[in-house]
């Protein structure tokens, strides 16, 4: 166990000091636990790391804002603990912090399995929601909710007790840190580049998981080369859970027989910094094959991107558009573009949102109430709906918003704010009440 900084994650080891590491990552919402069933095994070869996603387990609130400072924060705690070389092993959002250290740090990286993973988890909308449900209304409706996502329904009714788990495990998970893990993944998006993924990878992926199921699955193991595709019968997304046998069979087989020793381009040499000469662990018994494993094939390489002189803000503004209004609104807007109205929409792409929304001057939360007061002021309340929608995803809490509406009503008269009441009632209610 570990006492924990700011700048590092709350971790525990298990298995033998001498053997090489295989970290094991869990899901958004769960704990090391997860793994559990999967230790004992594991164990017997690799000195096995599990760590707790910041506000989770009773691991400290220090939220991480994207996906890239959750490796960061698991680098420096390994480099504390003086392990430089590991195998990895992670589930959706722990899968997602794999297919980061494979990408920015493939010197560490000995051997990846991505379970339940995407190159991007669902849309930004989604995720973002999902963050200001949380703002609102706390977790416990996303606990109460979980297992429906996380197993099957067999599963969940033979086996209340490991469903009770599952909801509290999220029930007890800071808020804060729970939307802040949210907004990383709505940032998430490495289509484009795990082309550029080079160690060994097996896709693991639960046959009936309707959260990231076979069709992401396959759409890594076709982009990334010469990864390797495993769907597990009978499992939704937790599957190490509901399939532990499965799971543990996979694992020992995948990272018994594809650990990449790490690789000096200066001497050309084969080095395995940080870990014992017996670098690769010693291939236990073949079990019998609970899945299908099938072939890959590369994904393209994407375009050089060539910047000359000031880039143009389009591409910024339409990148700050979309995160503040969200891709459903900015898609429709668009789409609804001809050739009347597609230079007015390039315009307020590039310069409202590329210019203005994307200056450091002011936070979103901040240009969110100035942008509530104007469109109230101007009278512009079919414009106001999209902007209080925007302004909960930005942060504010509908408590926040009320207040913003009663000081216009004090600067820009009753009958206004009357009006803005009406349009931001109906939309904090759609975006606040949980689906079920």
């Amino acid at each position: 166990m570990s006492e924990t900084p700011p700048n590092t994650l709350q971790y525990r080891f298990d298995g033998p000091e001498e053997a090489p590491v295989l970290i094991l990552a869990p899901s958004l919402g769960t704990t090391w636990h997860m793994w559990d069933r999967q230790v004992p095994e594991l164990a017997q070869q690799w000195r096995v790391f599990r760590f707790d996603l910041p506000g989770h387990g009773g691991a400290p609130a220090y939220p991480a804002g994207s996906v890239s400072d959750l490796a960061g924060r698991l680098l420096a705690t390994l480099d504390a603990l003086g392990v430089q070389r590991f195998g990895y092993a992670g589930c959706a959002f722990g899968g997602a912090v794999g297919v980061e250290l494979a990408l920015r740090h493939p010197e560490r990286v000995a051997s990846l399995a991505l379970i339940a993973a995407s190159p991007r988890f669902g849309t930004a909308d989604e995720f973002r929601q999902r963050g200001v449900i949380v703002r609102t209304n706390g977790l416990d409706p996303i606990a109460r909710s979980s297992p429906d996502r996380w197993f099957t329904s067999g599963f969940a009714a033979a086996q209340p007790a490991i469903t009770e788990w599952a909801v509290q495990m999220v029930r007890t998970t800071d808020p804060g840190c729970y939307i802040a893990a949210c907004e990383a993944l709505a940032a998430f998006d490495v289509r484009a580049e795990i082309g550029a993924i080079g160690v060994p990878t097996l896709v693991l992926v639960g046959s009936d998981d309707q959260v990231t199921g076979p069709a992401e699955a396959r759409t890594l193991v076709a982009g990334i080369p010469d990864a390797r595709l495993a769907v597990v019968p009978g499992a939704s997304h937790l599957v190490p859970v509901e399939q532990p046998a499965a799971v543990t069979d996979l694992l020992v087989r995948h990272f018994s027989t594809a650990w990449q020793p790490s690789y000096d381009s200066g001497t050309g040499h084969t080095i395995v910094p940080g870990i014992p000469v017996r670098a690769v662990p010693a291939v236990s018994p073949q079990p019998p094959q609970p899945v299908a494993i099938a072939e890959i094939a590369p994904a393209p390489a994407p375009e050089p991107v060539q910047v000359m002189g000031r880039p143009d803000p389009y591409d910024a503004g339409l990148k700050v558009r979309r995160e503040v209004l969200g891709d459903a609104h900015v898609d429709r807007e668009l789409s609804q573009a001809d050739d009347f109205s597609g230079d007015f929409q390039e315009l307020v792409t590039r310069y409202a949102w590329g210019e203005v929304w994307d200056r450091p001057g002011l936070d979103r939360r901040a240009r969110s109430c100035v942008a509530l007061t104007a469109l109230a002021a101007g009278g512009h309340f079919d414009e106001l709906g999209c902007h209080v929608r925007a302004a909960l995803r930005n942060g504010l809490t509908p408590d926040e918003i009320r207040e913003v509406l009663l000081q216009i009503a004090v600067h820009c008269g009753v009958p206004t704010a009357s009006s803005a009441f009406k349009v931001a009632q109906q939309v904090i209610r759609e975006e606040t009440t949980p689906t079920e």
